[in-house]
C-alpha cells in the first residue's frame, strides 16, 4: 500500500492520503506544525507528498524541502504548488515567492554554493496565470465572468508554458504575473 501525504490539507482532505495540518479545527488525520522538523514520519516511508500552497507560509523553505526528501522513498514524488514571485505576496501570511530557478537548488550539478544537498529531479513545471477559480465567487465574480477568465487563463498559461523561464523572468510583468508555479519532483 502506498503512503501519500496531503501536507497543510486545511479543509481539502483527500481520500487515500494521510491529511496533515497544524489546526485541529479542520480535523486532519495528523495534527502537526509543518514548521517543526522532523515530521512524524519515518525516513524513506512516503511514496507521494502533495503540498499545495503551503511552503510559502513556512519558515526556512529549503529546510522543509530537506525534510520532504528525508521522508520520501527513493523514486517518490513531491508535488508542490506555490505562488509565483510576481504575485507571491498578495496574501498577508506569505513569506516566500518562487520562480523557475527553485528546482536548481536540488540539482547536484548546480553550483556548490547553491545546491542544498538533497537530490530531487524536476519532472514538470507549470505556470498558471489564474489559479484560484474556487475563490472568485466569494470575490463577487459571476458565472459568465469566471467562464471568460477560465478562457483567458488557458490562453495566457498555455503561451507562458511554452517557455516558463522567459515568461517568469520577462513576460510576466506584461500580463500581470502568475498566481502559481507548480513543480513535480522525483527523489533520486
Amino acid at each position: 500500500m502506498q503512503t501519500k501525504l496531503n501536507l497543510g490539507c486545511g479543509e481539502d482532505k483527500k481520500e487515500g492520503y494521510v491529511n496533515v495540518d497544524w489546526s485541529p479545527l479542520v480535523q486532519p488525520d495528523v495534527v502537526h506544525d509543518l514548521n517543526t522538523v522532523p515530521y512524524p514520519f519515518a525516513e524513506a516511508s512516503v511514496d507521494h507528498i502533495e503540498a499545495f500552497h503551503v511552503l510559502e507560509h513556512l519558515t526556512l523553505p529549503f529546510e522543509k524541502m530537506r525534510e520532504f526528501h528525508r521522508i520520501l522513498k527513493p523514486g517518490g514524488t513531491l508535488h508542490l504548488k506555490v505562488p509565483h514571485f510576481s504575485r507571491g505576496f498578495t496574501h498577508a501570511e506569505h513569506a516566500h515567492g518562487f520562480d523557475v530557478t527553485f528546482p536548481l537548488y536540488f540539482n547536484p550539478s548546480f553550483t556548490k554554493s547553491g545546491y542544498y544537498g538533497v537530490a530531487l529531479e524536476l519532472k514538470s513545471m507549470r505556470l498558471s496565470w489564474l489559479a484560484f477559480f474556487h475563490l472568485l465567487p466569494y470575490m463577487g465574480y459571476g458565472t459568465v465572468m469566471i467562464g471568460i477568465l477560465r478562457g483567458v487563463n488557458a490562453l495566457i498559461s498555455g503561451v507562458a508554458n511554452i517557455s516558463p523561464a522567459f515568461a517568469s523572468r520577462i513576460w510576466c510583468f506584461w500580463v500581470g504575473g502568475f498566481d502559481e508555479i507548480e513543480f513535480v519532483f522525483v527523489k533520486k
